[in-house]
């Protein structure tokens, strides 16, 4: 039987890597399958739409809302109405060839609603690789499964690849208002309404972090909003890994204020400073390069970042329990916005 798989790659100025994005994911793709490629792009002012739209076969999408959760939902209610199989890819990941064929066959040889991939960290800058190295170590990542994991199985979340357009649209597809961690609370929504997730190990992308230290910050303090808004909407699902970055901030600043009057409290911002330093020159050392000297700043920075957004979240927004007699189904209708060949 011939299926059809919608593949959707978000993009904000990213004409620097849409070709290659694109033309990676066209190689070795399922044989028995309809495949339409689409770009939703949120307003690029750097020709990137100039780019999609020069190339035959890809449908180009305007995301008026321009984040990447609209821009998946306006795909799938747009060009997805008879769509076996979505998949999300995204226009700063380098894919290997068969990647789409891969996924399918995931999700027809376990049964699971959702396929999610480890993502490896590779960069160029000394910024951007240190980042990298240390993204995929736990004292980057606190261990998490797609953050370089090579163990396969069903998991609780993952970066996100493919769906059976079935359930993407049964759970309501993403939360718009979402502009960070939009992947996890749909996860959240899917497994409450027992839709199995997973990953496997063996579909791999790489992914290039943020090449600043600025964006690095930007991007975690997004993420940590984003992730006091998931664990009030869903209780229950913020992990102990994730729950450490927020208790170690907190503890740390206390243990600064009080050092003077209680000196042995320094003794845990210290213990965590060696700890960075540690890291930095191990992956110095590993990689024959002084910019894994930078893996400490940038792990300080992804954790405290992170910290700090999760705090302001939780401070100034305000959010409801979601409950799974909630789910409202994702309507074809609600397509907005122009479609261009």
């Amino acid at each position: 039987m011939t299926r059809s798989i919608l593949i959707v790659i978000p993009t904000l100025n990213e004409a620097r890597t849409i070709d290659g994005v694109l033309s990676a994911l066209s190689q070795d793709l399922p044989r028995d399958a309809i495949t339409t490629f689409v770009v939703a792009d949120g307003g690029s002012n750097d020709g990137t739409a100039d780019r999609v739209a020069a190339r035959p076969g890809v449908h180009l999408l305007h995301n008026q809302k321009r984040i990447q959760s609209a821009a998946v939902n306006l795909a799938a209610a747009t060009l997805g109405r008879d769509v076996d199989v979505l998949i999300r890819c995204d226009a700063h990941a380098v894919y290997p060839p068969g990647f789409v064929r891969k996924l399918v066959e995931s999700l027809d040889r376990t049964g699971a609603d959702a396929v999610v991939v480890p993502m490896d960290s590779v960069g160029y800058g000394c910024v951007q690789r240190a980042t990298a190295w240390v993204s995929d170590t736990p004292v980057g990542s606190g261990g998490s499964a797609h953050r370089g994991g090579r163990r396969s199985g069903f998991v609780d979340h993952g970066h996100h690849a493919a769906f059976r357009m079935a359930s993407f649209r049964r759970v309501g597809g993403y939360d718009e208002t979402f502009a960070h961690n939009e992947d996890a609370e749909l996860d959240c929504r899917q497994r409450a309404l027992g839709a199995k997730i997973y990953l496997d190990a063996d579909v791999r992308l790489e992914y290039h972090p943020r090449n600043t230290l600025r964006g690095l910050w930007k991007q975690y303090t997004g993420y940590g909003r984003g992730r006091s808004r998931t664990v009030r909407r869903h209780p229950g699902s913020m992990r102990a890994r994730q729950l450490a970055v927020p208790l170690h901030v907190a503890f740390s600043t206390v243990a600064l204020l009080l050092a003077a009057w209680v000196p042995w409290l320094v003794l845990w911002p210290a213990a965590y400073a060696a700890v960075l330093a540690a890291v930095s020159v191990a992956l110095a050392a590993r990689h024959r390069s002084t910019c894994g000297l930078l893996a400490g700043p940038a792990a300080f920075v992804m954790h405290t970042a992170w910290a700090l957004g999760f705090f302001e979240g939780m401070l100034s927004l305000r959010e409801r329990e979601w409950r799974p007699e909630a789910a409202t189904p994702l309507w074809d209708s609600a397509a907005v916005g122009g479609l261009h060949d």
